[in-house]
């Protein structure tokens, strides 16, 4: 009965006028940002965050997290009609999803691709709904040995799952540790990192930091690619798949749905794993698996829905433990914390409204997505013709202005070209951002968590090894650390780097 009347009490917080608007704005952006190449859910949720502080902290959250969920749906536009993914989740789609379209079956392979979107998304917010509330209440329980296992154990969990090498991912990690740390010292006073520049004091900004890593970034890197994009255009009337197209996808979509979930609640795991390792079972079920590659609607049914059940999962650590387990939910949890509010379990408790009010939003957004992705097809396609001269000059300029307008500040604006900069060069040697951005959050944390660990015993680190969560954290992490000394475990990660 609890269950049903918190859903009643975040129906009531949703479909209010302005968090409804906010939910409609958030999904219809994703999905242009989904659709646009070379932007990403990072980029527009860091753009679009100054915004956001000129509204209510549950309206803002709705609408971050609906742009994240909203371009796991436009993402598979670009795949399947321009043979270029329009985020990193949709990689996988292009193989038979662009196969489809050259056969003269777009009409399907969207179709699918957006109800498939659409079972998974509601699967997964239904998982959150049951799975987060129990999990928030044992959380209560955790003290500050448990959160810094958990923070680490979630951190080396994300250097190990990165498609790449560990030491680059390791090294980035550092970074974001060492540039969590700028500013003044909230136990000691001390300043640290700021090398007497006063703007520093305190700390350097997320948005310039994500705005400069994930957007200038990309367009620094875009322009110097010249993309061919043929564009094959479908007709609505065609887009509904026929009966032997659910037979064939039903299958893939009940296990990417499950599949997906389960990978997105794993720090590292999200969208991007889930659509990969979807696509590899359908593959190795399939009784046909030479047909994958060369049109198999199986092909697009499973790797959508895991990456848009991903996000769901994604959810459940960062509202019940306050641990982020991606970039994007690193982002979340940054946002949450300008807006004054602390994720974790308490969050459930003393902001109710936060919790239901977005989950329900998600139901919404998810009804909301789907009759967007099949009629505005049309749309999406003359949006895919602007030339990139014209886009990438917009995107600096809000860029620009979006970092500029949160301190008025033009230390700011010259934090995020320096990290446009470094996010470029970082891009060009196969350095990852993720690791940095999460590290970047988690490291004052991880911080508070080991002092107030300390000086619960009195300088003694053998309190790590004595609670049992804290223990299996710690022995987690450390396992992960030395896997690649393990030659049975070392022979399984380079499938990451080849799938990336």
């Amino acid at each position: 009965m609890d269950l049903l009347d918190n859903l009643a009490y975040g129906f009531s917080v949703a479909l209010t006028p302005t968090n409804l608007f906010c939910c409609f704005i958030g999904v219809f952006i994703g999905t242009l940002v989904g659709v646009l190449p070379g932007i990403g859910p990072v980029g527009a949720m860091s753009l679009l965050l100054p915004t956001t502080f000129y509204i209510s902290p549950i309206s803002a959250i709705i609408m971050l997290s609906g742009i994240y969920y909203g371009c796991m749906y436009g993402g598979s536009t670009t795949s399947i009609l321009v043979n270029i993914p329009g985020e990193a989740a949709s990689v996988i789609t292009c193989l038979d999803g662009y196969q489809m379209a050259r056969q003269g079956r777009a009409g399907p392979a969207l179709g699918i691709a957006a109800f498939g979107s659409f079972i998974a998304g509601t699967f997964s917010i239904a998982g959150l709904m049951l799975v987060a509330p129990p999990l928030a209440e044992a959380a209560l329980k955790f003290g500050p040995p448990e959160y810094f296992a958990l923070m680490v154990l979630g951190m080396t969990l994300l250097i190990y799952l990165a498609s790449g090498s560990i030491p680059k991912a390791l090294m980035m990690a550092i970074v974001g540790i060492v540039l969590g740390s700028v500013g003044i010292d909230a136990t000691s006073g001390a300043q640290r990192f700021t090398f007497g520049i006063l703007e520093l004091n305190d700390g350097i900004g997320i948005v310039p930091l994500v705005m400069g890593l994930f957007g200038i970034s990309e367009v620094l890197l875009n322009v110097e690619q010249s993309l061919k994009r043929e564009i094959f255009e479908t007709r609505l009337k065609r887009l509904l798949p026929s009966r032997q197209d659910w037979k064939e996808s039903a299958k893939p979509i009940a296990r990417g749905s499950i599949l997906g979930f389960f990978l997105g609640i794993l720090p590292g795991g999200g969208a991007l794993i889930s659509s990969f390792v979807s696509y590899a079972i359908e593959k190795r079920i399939s009784k046909h698996p030479e047909k994958f590659g060369h049109g198999a609607i199986e092909g697009v049914a499973g790797p959508e829905s895991a990456n848009n059940s991903a996000t769901g999962g994604a959810f459940i650590p960062l509202l019940t433990l306050g641990i982020p387990a991606n970039v994007v939910m690193a982002l979340l949890l940054g946002a949450l914390m300008i807006y004054g509010l602390q994720p974790g379990p308490m969050l459930m408790r003393n902001h109710p409204e936060i919790f239901w009010g977005v989950v329900t939003s998600m139901y919404i957004g998810n009804g909301v997505l789907l009759i967007l992705n099949l009629p505005l097809i049309g749309l999406w396609v003359q949006v895919l013709k602007i030339p990139y001269r014209i886009l990438f000059p917009l995107i600096l300029i809000f860029c620009l202005i979006g970092v500029y307008s949160v301190n008025y500040s033009v230390t700011d604006v010259l934090i995020m070209i320096v990290c446009g900069v470094l996010g470029y060069l970082m891009k060009k040697f196969k350095y990852e951002g993720a690791p940095l951005v999460l590290a970047y959050i988690l490291g004052p944390m991880l911080e508070m968590a080991l002092r107030q660990s300390l000086t619960i015993s009195n300088g003694s680190f053998y309190i790590f090894f004595t609670r049992p969560i804290a223990a299996i954290g710690i022995a987690g992490a450390l396992l992960l650390v030395f896997s690649p000394l393990l030659p049975w475990i070392g022979k399984k990660r380079p499938g990451l780097a080849e799938a990336e």
